[in-house]
């Protein structure tokens, strides 16, 4: 019995033991990367592909006037480019990033379903006009309006869910590894991930705008909302082999503590400025020494009592009353850098106008051959076509170039590239003026005044140029602000620097909707017709273009003065430009190609 017994439990034991000892499967990891970015991809092309043809669905189908479309539009893009903001900041200090990309995903499904039932259910949108005059046509009723406006709400929403979280969630998956080649791996991750955006985007500008104009709005926004579902269904199948690291202490919440703290703290004295030990410094960090400009801020980290402000292990009792230094200078690279980030705010107006740009194009010849011409939709495809082709040249051709020829590394600073994106917004406005000029004068000696809807003898190719004019004003300036933030920042506010750029892109669109408002109001005292009526050829849109190239001169002159008064950047940027003959690739690669999008 017992010589039976024996290997029964010996071979128990051994059961047991490779239990024990099997390696349990790490979740995370390159096998997560498709369904990450197939999500990041499918949102971006559905998305974007309601963006282009949206202003001629609110006049035809909305019965809405130009003003009040183009209104509109910019208070969406405002709400889609504000909205991943407040997203990281939940995904941060509430939710993480695995939740908030899937409720993002599902909100924005949701939208553009209901955006599609308003194509292809007639009760949804105002009947068909009587008569093509506007006064015929019944404007939608609040209800309507109420639908309408719930998609467009819920597709902000999805994106502010989706946009600021995927990037860095994809992330998470690699930074687990402890394989030495893991920062490889991250450098390709980066690339793909925005390259598959980008293709996404020139997508949306040209297979969904085809669709929408030759299989109508049923079809053309059913299409986006299948590829969202796509988008959802791909991110929710991978869960059980993500990795969801839980929400952390938000940056936002830091910053709210440095300046309640340092109102708490206004009366007290300013220590010696010899005594660093009488300020709070972050455990185990590098000492920083506090800076002398924004002073105030200062007393935030200011220890009064040491036995009552600090905790046993070193920590501040209350981080509503004393915060790290690092906390404090953090706070101060963001509040320095507001000023130049505000000059980038114009040329993001600039660009917004692409809803007038599109009521150009479809009244002029866009015939490419007798059998194809390009959709008044596509017309934006020349500015991320001019960005690219533009990034790939600079870095690729004109760098290399230049420095064989100086016989050392030759770089372009980030503010004067800055500057020269500014100046060729201001060129670009120019130019729209001038070619909007010679349309409407041409409108006029045909015959056409009273008719907006005839197409001109007259190729819309006299577009493409202002369109590559903007799109190498953001090569310059969009990439140079990311980048500018990138290199001034500290490493753990680079979340910061990437929301920058689209915070002023929202800032933008509202402030775009106020000159519109105010422009229209002020030409069209009178009963005159204004700048920008309903009939293009009545109106006088170069001169609205004209203005807008005043105001981009006025803050050329702004960035000036912003860039003098900021001095110069951190050296060691300078220094990591120069090292070998390019960027270091990763610092290359996420503020390049991230403004792209």
């Amino acid at each position: 019995m017992e010589k039976m017994e024996e290997p029964a439990a010996s071979g128990q034991r051994e059961v047991l033991t490779t239990h024990q000892h099997s390696p349990k499967r790490r979740k995370g990891g390159l096998i997560t990367m498709p369904f990450i970015i197939a999500n990041e991809a499918f949102e971006k092309v559905a998305s974007y592909g309601l963006v282009p043809n949206l202003i001629f669905y609110l006049i035809k189908d909305y019965h809405m006037g130009v003003d009040q479309a183009t209104t509109t539009i910019f208070l969406w893009n405002a709400a889609t480019n504000f909205m991943p903001l407040l997203g990281a900041f939940i995904a941060d200090s509430c939710l993480g990033r695995f939740l908030t990309i899937g409720m993002g995903s599902i909100c924005s499904l949701l939208g553009m379903i209901l955006m599609w039932l308003t194509a292809t259910i007639p009760h949804l949108r105002p009947p068909a006009c009587v008569q093509m005059t506007q006064t015929s046509c019944e404007t939608p009723t609040a209800g309507q309006m109420a639908v309408l406006v719930s998609s467009m709400s819920l597709v902000s929403i999805g994106a502010g869910g989706i946009r600021p979280c995927s990037l860095a969630f994809g992330a998470d998956q690699l930074d687990n590894r402890s394989d030495p080649k893991n920062q490889r791996v991250l450098e390709s991750y980066f690339g793909w991930y925005y390259a598959s955006t980008a293709i996404a985007v020139l997508i949306a500008l040209t297979a969904i705008v085809y669709i929408q104009d030759h299989h109508g709005w049923r079809v053309g926004y059913g299409v986006p909302a299948i590829l969202m579902f796509f988008s959802a269904f791909l991110f929710f199948v991978a869960s059980p082999i993500y990795l969801k690291q839980k929400a952390s202490t938000s940056l936002f919440t830091g910053f709210a503590q440095v300046l309640v703290a340092a109102y708490r703290n206004r009366k007290v004295p300013f220590p010696p400025r010899d005594s660093d030990s009488k300020y709070h410094h972050k455990k185990d960090s590098e000492s920083i020494a506090l800076t002398e400009n924004l002073r105030f801020l200062n007393k935030a980290c200011s220890i009064r009592n040491p036995e009552q402000d600090l905790a046993p292990d070193g920590s501040a009792s209350n981080p509503w009353s004393l915060c790290t230094v690092e906390r404090v200078e953090e706070l101060k690279v963001i509040i320095r850098v507001i000023p130049i980030w505000s000059t980038g705010i114009m040329m993001s107006i600039n660009v917004s106008q692409s809803s007038f740009q599109l009521l150009q194009a479809s009244s002029m010849d866009r015939h490419l051959t007798s059998n194809f011409q390009i959709p008044a939709g596509s017309f934006p495809t020349f500015v991320v076509i001019s960005l690219a082709a533009w990034v790939v040249l600079y870095d690729r051709a004109i760098l290399p170039l230049a420095s064989k020829i100086k016989g050392k590394p030759v770089r372009l600073g980030v503010k004067l590239r800055m500057g020269v994106g500014l100046f060729l917004s201001c060129v670009a406005m120019v130019v729209a003026g001038i070619v909007e000029n010679i349309r409407r004068r041409k409108a006029i000696r045909e015959g056409y005044l009273n008719n907006p809807q005839a197409v001109l003898d007259m190729s819309a190719l006299w577009l493409v140029p202002q369109f590559c004019l903007n799109g190498l004003a953001e090569a310059f300036n969009a990439i140079g602000q990311t980048e500018f933030y990138y290199s001034e920042f500290p490493k753990n506010l680079s979340s910061i620097a990437g929301a920058l750029f689209g915070l002023g892109m929202a800032v933008a669109n509202l402030l775009a909707t106020v000159i519109l408002s105010a422009v229209d109001h002020l030409t069209s005292k009178g009963g005159k017709d204004g700048w920008v009526p309903n009939n293009i050829n009545k109106g006088h849109y170069d001169n609205y273009y004209w203005l807008l190239a005043i105001m981009s001169s006025i803050n050329l002159l702004y960035f000036l003065f912003c860039s003098w008064a900021y001095g110069p950047c951190k050296e060691q940027v300078t220094k990591v430009r120069d090292e070998g003959n390019g960027f270091n690739k990763e610092e290359q690669e996420m503020p390049i190609l991230g403004t792209m999008i």
